[in-house]
This record gives structure tokens, sequence and C-alpha cells, in this order.
């Protein structure tokens, strides 16, 4: 008996040490094995001329380019012996020098050489240099303008949801008024504007410094200083806040008129993009809605008029109605502008409501890419028939949104 005892406390003892190795390898895996590693990389491509439509991230000729760029890394990656390690990368800017193309892009990678982050990154930088010195399909590169530097996580992660309109997630179903919960990340440039931290109004965040949203919120106070942003799902929860260093209302806004309902808020400092803090795409002044066409409301409004306000972002899909039978007597009668833009639907069910104001109505592309179609405005309660949602018309004030913000 006491021999078997003996084994017993050895048997467990071995047990043990063979349970604390296997956790502490999956610990290490988990921890070190998926730490994320950035580079930046730069070179010139001698067969691109440069465009100035390359600026904007949302252009053809921009998609197009980026593209073609990320197929060579991933090609080259994907048969490389790093292949397990290359996550992505993304095109971040494209400037110019005599009259070419210089690319610069963000590339990201999981490592295992925890211990050893020099001898991975000499890898990294052998690849590239060796297929840019090879062939590169329709491309062509000059080997020589190659660069190849680290970035830190926080650079590199903006960097790499830079990129208007994009959302991480693909959301599954359509509380605005008849709306449903939002899931983290569905709607990233979603913001709350705040007055002394209660949430009073929507917003729509159009680059690192800048929202856009109605100037009615503004009507009571107007001081920056009272005012703070936050950006996250839920109220309660804020992902981060700002506080605000500037509010510019249209000039041509007189309360109790709707025309001329927006404004631009400057950030005190700039956000970081990350997957769940992104911008809208602002359309060019020509871009165009369809009538009937899909589009999404979102805010923090109550779920219906007096009613209560929800902790969660709601989104509600609705359509664009077009400005004619928004204007008939049975509707508005005569009461919609060429600056306004009309979504819902005549039968009532989905509509903004009291604190989704400022907030967006985003439409996409065939492509997937969100564009700012309007600002919630005004309506007769919400969600009553033929009484749908009446939003600033973003396309309309494009100029003047360039004006104040150089966007």
């Amino acid at each position: 008996m006491k021999l078997t005892g003996w084994k017993q406390i050895a048997l467990g003892i071995l047990m043990m040490v063979i349970a604390a190795v296997v956790i502490g390898l999956i610990v290490y895996f988990v921890t070190y094995g998926k730490t994320p590693f950035y580079y930046h990389i730069s070179f010139k491509v001698n067969n691109i001329d440069y465009d100035s439509k390359f600026e904007k991230p949302y252009s053809q000729e921009y998609m197009d380019l980026n593209e073609k760029i990320e197929s060579l890394i991933n090609e080259t990656f994907h048969g490389s012996r790093l292949r397990r390690q290359y996550i992505r990368s993304h095109v971040v800017q494209v400037s110019r020098a005599k009259g070419k193309v210089i690319i610069h892009a963000v590339l990201k990678f999981k490592s295992c050489y925890i211990n050893n982050t020099a001898k991975f990154r000499d890898k990294i930088k052998t690849i590239l240099q060796q297929k840019l010195k090879g062939k590169t399909g329709s491309l062509s590169i000059e080997s020589s303008s190659f660069r190849f530097s680290d970035i830190t996580m926080p650079i590199a992660e903006n960097l790499l949801h830079t990129c208007c309109g994009q959302r991480t997630i693909t959301p599954s179903g359509n509380k605005i008024a008849g709306g449903m919960d939002a899931q983290e990340g569905e709607w990233p440039w979603q913001a709350s504007l705040q007055q002394n931290n209660v949430h009073r109004c929507g917003a729509t965040l159009i680059s690192n410094s800048w929202l856009v949203t109605a100037a009615h919120c503004f009507i009571k106070v107007r001081n920056p200083k009272e005012w703070n942003v936050s950006f996250g799902l839920l109220l309660s929860d804020p992902q981060i806040q700002r506080s605000v260093k500037d509010i510019i209302i249209h000039e041509n806004y007189h309360y109790p008129a709707h025309d001329n309902d927006i404004a631009v808020v400057h950030l005190s400092s700039p956000v970081l993009y990350t997957s769940s803090i992104r911008r809208a795409c602002l359309p060019e002044a020509t871009y165009a809605f369809p009538p009937n066409s899909n589009v999404v409301v979102t805010g923090w409004g109550t779920l219906k008029s007096d009613g209560t306000s929800p902790n969660i972002l709601q989104k509600g899909l609705v359509k664009i109605i077009d400005n004619k039978t928004c204007s008939s007597k049975m509707v508005y009668d005569g009461a919609i502008t060429p600056g306004m833009l009309c979504a819902g639907f005549l039968k009532g069910r989905v509509d903004a409501c009291q604190g989704d104001s400022g907030g967006p109505l985003v439409g996409a592309d065939y492509k997937g890419t969100w564009f700012l179609a309007g600002i919630v405005s005004w309506g007769d309660e919400c969600a009553l028939p033929n009484k749908p949602g009446v939003y600033t018309r973003v396309t309309y004030y494009r100029d003047w949104i360039m004006s104040k913000t150089g966007l």
C-alpha cells in the first residue's frame, strides 16, 4: 500500500508537470504566436502615370491600383515560407515622383519569432526585394526605390482602416423607431454628440478630426466647451471620447426653418481608426442616391415618439423617396426643398426619432462602400404613415463641407 501511494503521488506530480507545460505552450502561442507585426513599404512604379484621382481612396482609379498592388504582395507571400504568418496588406497612400507613382503600403504579419524579431523582419524584407527584382506582372517597379521600415501598431491599424465607407463585419438582418440593435463595428462612423455627458444628437465621422451633423442640435448651446463626442456601440461604455474644438453652423441656417440644417464639428484631437471606428465616404456633389434604393439610418434616439432611449446603437433599413412624392399634398405639402432628402416608407413603420438628429443616413454602392446620403433633420413625429424622415441632402452641401473642412 505504501509503494502504491508513492506511485500515485509520483504519477500525480507528473500529470501536473505535463499539464503545466501544455498550458504554458498554449499561453505562449496564444499570447506570442499571434503577435502582430507591422511594416511600411514604398516603391516607385515606372509604367503608371500619376493621376489626381489616386488621392481619393474610393475612386475607381485608386481601387484598381490598390487591387494590383495587393495582388502582387499577396502572391509574393502566399507562395513563400511566410504564408502562414502573412495576414494582409493595404495601399495607404499614392504619392507623385516625376509624373509617376510612389506606392506606400502597410503589411501585417503574425509571428512565432517573438524572441528574434530582427530575423523575422529580414526574412520579410528579403522576400520582397527578390520579388521586386523579378516578374511583377503588369507593374514595372524600380527595385532601387524600395524602402522598408517598422511601424507601430496604433499607427498601422489606423492606416489599415483609413479607407472610408468600409466595415469589418457583414451584418445579418435589417431601435430607431421600428429598427433593430446594431452590432459592434457595423456602423463605425456613428458618433454621439453629448452635452454634459448626456446624449443629445448623432453625428458622422468624415475624417480623423471632423464630424458632420445637424445645425439644429446647437440651437440652445453653441459653446464647444460644453460638448463632447463618444464612439462605440454602447452609450454607457464608449470606446473613445473626444472634446470639441470648434462648431461651425451653416451661415444661412435660421431656426425654426429646416433649410441649411447642417454643421461640422472639429474634434480637439484626431481619432485613430480601428476596425470599429472608421469614417463614412463623402459623396461628390454629382453622386446620385436613386429613389427606392436602400439606405440605413442609425442612432440612439427614442424607439417611438416621446419614448425611451436605448443604450445600444439602433439601425433601420429605409428607402429613398423622391422629392416630388415627398412634397406632395398628402405627404409634406410643398415643404421639401432641393437641399432635403426623404427616406422611409409611406406606410410608416421605420424612421428616425428624437435623439437621432444629426446622425447618418448611408447607402452602399455596388462594391459595398458606404456613402453619406443624408443627415437626420426633421419629420412629423416618428414612423407615421405619409410622414417619412426628412434629411439634409449631403450632395447639395458638398461644396460647403469642403469649404469648412477641406475634405
